[in-house]
């Protein structure tokens, strides 16, 4: 667990906020009838022109990752390629984007409606940014973050839907990926931990409208729903101060999604 300074919290805080307006670029684009790849384009555009670094792109796999975004449709959970398929009125989009500025990254995820969709994909949304929130307002010093991953699993699954468990939020800084893993549900069987000022997280709940399980496609990449019912994802990175939490990802005047 690597503790942050406030000078090294500053640093990722303007790391935070190009993000935001990374996200408020793709956000404009957010239509029936607008490519994913051309979405991604637009940001990737946009972060390098801030002289940052589009974080996701060649992240190693089987194939490195070759965006800059993860575009994640409907049953797609996280982790979903850009590309030349057009969003439709009705889809919904997770649009998950990391930068690197000045050698400090961030990383935050926000769900779209693409036109006029239905009322359960409405309150999937819904119910997956309020689990966001419940951290937000819950994090401090001293807190065991099981208590916290309980009450957002359990606000999920009694609106009805299902928490992904495959997988997690993490600690970012320097690096993209830090100790500790951040899950979104309570279980004993995972490692828990004491939130400590100074340790930025990145908090990321994925809810499922039917079932947890998951599956990846042969791009090596998509993450999918196993029964394809869709699926939400709304992410911050999340400072832990003597205070409470601050929102490293949100906009430059406090605005964004689960404040």
């Amino acid at each position: 667990m690597i503790i942050k300074n406030k000078n090294q919290i500053d640093l990722m805080r303007e790391a935070g906020i190009l993000l935001h307006k990374a996200h408020m670029v793709a956000k404009e684009m957010c239509e029936p009838g607008i490519s994913t790849e051309a979405i991604n384009a637009e940001v990737e555009k946009f972060i390098t022109s801030n002289d940052a670094i589009p974080l996701f792109k060649g992240v190693p796999g089987k194939v490195p990752f070759p965006a800059g975004c993860c575009m994640s449709i409907n049953e797609a959970i996280v982790h979903g390629i850009p590309s030349a398929r057009k969003l439709e009125n009705g889809d919904i989009l997770s649009i998950d984007i990391g930068v690197r500025l000045n050698g400090w990254c961030s990383d935050c995820a926000c769900t779209h409606a693409i036109g006029e969709i239905d009322e359960e994909k409405q309150k999937l949304m819904d119910v997956t940014e309020e689990c966001l929130r419940i951290a937000i307002k819950r994090i401090k010093p001293g807190v065991k973050w099981s208590k916290i991953a309980k009450e957002m699993s359990k606000y999920a699954r009694n609106a009805g839907f299902s928490v992904v468990e495959s997988l997690v939020g993490h600690g970012i800084g320097e690096g993209l990926w830090e100790a500790p893993q951040v899950p979104n549900y309570h279980s004993r069987l995972v490692r828990d931990f004491k939130l400590k000022q100074g340790l930025v997280i990145a908090v990321e709940p994925m809810i499922n409208t039917g079932v947890k399980s998951t599956e990846t496609l042969k791009d090596h990449w998509t993450i999918v729903t196993k029964d394809g019912k869709p699926s939400a994802h709304f992410e911050h990175t999340i400072a832990v101060t003597a205070n409470g939490s601050q929102v490293l990802t949100c906009g430059p005047n406090g605005e964004g999604w689960a404040m």
